[in-house]
């Protein structure tokens, strides 16, 4: 019996700070189950869920340190301490859900779960985030001169602090969990994040405008703690490595029946929703773009990712 198992009981922490039916959730709760039933109950996985081990920084931090063993987080929460991930995070990098599949699925999507190691981190999978788009309480978003003087809340990431700028928005630092009251407030006009997480977190009761942008299909990681990974046997290793591989195409069903069902609730719920020059946030967003082009690490990945269009 592996070290871990032995001093645990085989019981491993989970956490994701989306809700209990998040497809994410769900694909960690599939992992769960599958080591749970593979290992005869050896292996176990406690999920926490919407948010109960606070942010997703100090989720990172956990699994960095052991605390907990595996932490679903967002790409753009990676960046600065993991730069291969900025590849993942720039604007219009990838063209649809499709492509940002394939190019997961291949050298890119290896390139970057390799890019944990030595970190105290193992990745296990990426997973999707959908399209990111704009959503507020005051207009409809058509090009990037309608956010100019918008308070935009965005993820503590600086590509995407920088991209709002470019787009002419003040650009807001917050966590998930602080949108909603941040709405109601009035310290923030909007945010910017795919139609499922707008949905399941009830921000479109407070933000009633839905811009199609598409300005960003940054996925999800899956990652382990380096420390959970040392104390497992190989055998336990391969079984946990397969499953989260494996996981993948259980979020992704689950991910596109939810995503439907997502736009649907909130247009009856009489949200408007309006298509957006793409062509002018493209012009507007292209000096970011190229600024982070310079670095070779980000063009390789960059030009790899654009061959899989």
């Amino acid at each position: 019996m592996p070290a871990l198992a032995a001093g645990r009981n085989g019981l491993l922490t989970a956490t994701d700070v989306h809700v209990s039916d998040y497809p994410t959730v769900e694909a960690m709760r599939w992992i769960g189950q599958t080591l749970e039933r593979e290992t005869r109950g050896r292996l176990r996985i406690r999920l926490y869920h919407s948010g109960q081990l606070g942010r997703e920084a100090e989720a990172i931090d956990m699994a960095r340190f052991g605390a907990i063993d595996f932490a679903r987080v967002y790409s753009g929460a990676l960046n600065n301490a993991f730069p291969l991930t900025r590849a993942l995070c720039l604007p219009y990098a990838f063209d649809s859900v499709a492509h940002m599949r394939r190019s997961m699925d291949g050298e890119v999507g290896r390139a970057v779960l390799d890019g944990f190691s030595g970190r105290g981190l193992v990745g296990l999978a990426i997973y999707d985030s959908g399209a990111r788009c704009f959503y507020n309480a005051r207009r409809p978003i058509r090009t990037p001169a309608d956010l100019h003087g918008m308070k935009i809340r965005v993820p503590v990431s600086d590509i995407f602090i920088r991209l709002l700028r470019q787009f002419g928005a003040n650009a807001t630092p917050l966590s998930l969990g602080e949108v909603y009251s941040g709405m109601e407030t009035r310290m923030i006009d909007g945010a910017e994040n795919n139609i499922r997480s707008f949905h399941s977190s009830r921000h479109f009761e407070a933000a009633r405008y839905w811009s199609q942008s598409e300005h960003s299909y940054a996925p999800d990681v899956l990652l382990l703690s380096r420390r959970t990974w040392d104390a497992l046997d190989a055998g336990d290793r391969e079984l946990l490595r397969d499953a989260a591989r494996r996981s993948v195409a259980v979020m992704r069903e689950a991910w596109d029946a939810s995503e439907a069902a997502a736009r649907e609730e909130v247009l009856a719920a009489g949200i408007e929703a309006n298509e957006v020059d793409i062509d002018a946030f493209r012009a507007a967003a292209a000096p970011l773009l190229a600024g982070y082009r310079r670095d070779p690490r980000i063009e390789a990945l960059y030009a790899q990712i654009r061959a899989t269009a």
